[in-house]
């Protein structure tokens, strides 16, 4: 017998103290390189999208590599890529962590038309407030001290 899977994730997470590095000259090519990582693990990108801050990826990824491997190398290879560019004015790193979350075949089109939509989303809701929803929506525990980075000065 053949195996046969579908592994639908929405991904989230956001640069280093989501800072706003992903600026609108870059973000398109940025995008583009992450569906790039996807297709060389054997993924499907179905939808990318997000702002300044923070990045939300819809993808099918392939059930040969475990998620935290296929995510650990759509993190690393982008933000070495993003380093790379001669016009990028400063170092652009990605936050430790992320959200993975299984997505039903039937919840593909909802959750591609939210994040379509983050500019506008993000007209009434922060990063923070949004995650913390996905966590508590998805029934995940977590402590909150240990959720976000913070800048440290000093």
């Amino acid at each position: 017998m053949s195996t046969f899977t579908k592994l639908t994730y929405h991904i989230v997470f956001s640069t280093k103290h989501r800072l706003p590095l992903i600026r609108d000259g870059f973000q398109k090519r940025l995008y583009e390189y992450i569906g790039g990582i996807i297709r060389a693990q054997s993924g499907h990108l179905i939808e990318i999208g997000g702002i300044e801050d923070h990045i939300h990826i819809l993808a099918n990824l392939s059930s040969k590599k475990a998620i935290s491997d296929s995510i650990r190398e759509i993190k690393a290879n982008s933000s070495k890529w993003s380093n790379e560019l001669s016009d990028l004015t400063s170092r652009f790193v990605w936050q430790k962590g992320y959200g993975a979350f299984t997505v039903s075949y039937s919840q593909v089109e909802s959750v591609r038309f939210y994040i379509q939509n983050q500019r506008e989303h993000h007209q009434t809701k922060t990063f923070e407030e949004e995650y913390l929803s996905f966590l508590k929506l998805h029934n995940i525990v977590f402590d909150r001290k240990y959720l976000f980075e913070a800048e440290h000065s000093g």
